[in-house]
């Protein structure tokens, strides 16, 4: 599909949205996770290798391969790739949204090998540059804030984290749907601050698991069960009743 866009001279936003078929499945529109992510990656990379370096879809390809080594969970590697596509980027003069992309995929790979202070600042700036190149209501912007809350939370810097996705959950229905996967994590990362909080009261549990309850069954409905995400969302509704078990059992006399 590309190669023909390239053949009949398509527009650039046509063979781009035709790439998308490598990361994103064309009837259920999600994108593909795991080994399958990493297989694409690497079946992507092999393809257009051979291009000229500033080649666009070339550069593309880079990004897959980053992002499915990453999301198959070789982190190590994810790390090489992506740190030689952010200086090649700089190196030719990539556009501003795409050095942000690809440091956001940086960053997120620092965070899992346990680099998280790294990683925030990067995010922080990432979120930054979005914020000022496409306003607050593009699906980068939103997805970059994303990011950055959930480094806050792993930070245990947990108010910051709630200030913020406060601040961005309202926009996500209204500009993606109260069904897509970024407004399902908002929700998930949200409760997941709540009964993280050292100073969690009865209310948060239950707001936390009033959302993750709503959350979690559109989760399935829509991405299935097996998703990472409706997976994360059912692991953080457990120990979300858990904790309230813990709350709702009186002590036992002496």
């Amino acid at each position: 599909m590309v190669a023909e866009a390239e053949e009949d001279k398509l527009s650039d936003k046509v063979r781009l949205e035709r790439f998308a078929r490598w990361h994103t499945c064309s009837l259920c529109e999600q994108k593909y996770h795991g080994v399958v992510r990493g297989a694409l990656g690497w079946a992507c990379w092999k393809t257009y290798l051979g291009r000229p370096e500033a080649d666009q879809v070339r550069r593309c390809a880079m990004t897959m391969l980053g992002n499915g080594l990453s999301t198959a969970k070789h982190f190590e590697d994810a790390l090489s790739v992506q740190e030689a596509e952010l200086s090649m980027e700089r190196r030719l003069g990539a556009p501003e949204g795409s050095i942000l992309i690809t440091q956001s995929n940086l960053a997120n790979t620092c965070e899992e090998l346990g680099r998280p202070e790294e990683s925030n600042r990067m995010l922080r700036d990432v979120y930054s540059g979005f914020l000022r190149l496409r306003g607050g209501e593009s699906v980068q912007t939103l997805g970059a804030a994303l990011n950055y809350a959930d480094s806050l939370s792993s930070l245990e810097r947990s108010e910051e984290a709630k200030t913020l996705l406060r601040k961005i959950m309202p926009v996500a229905p209204r500009v993606l749907g109260d069904c897509h996967e970024l407004t399902l994590k908002m929700r998930w990362l949200y409760a997941k601050a709540l009964y993280e909080d050292a100073d969690v009261t009865l209310d948060d549990l239950r707001e936390a698991m009033a959302t993750l309850e709503d959350a979690g069954g559109t989760a399935r409905r829509v991405l299935g069960g097996a998703h990472p995400t409706a997976v994360g969302i059912a692991a953080a509704l457990r120990i979300t009743r858990a904790k309230l078990r813990t709350r709702d059992t009186p002590p036992s006399s002496a």
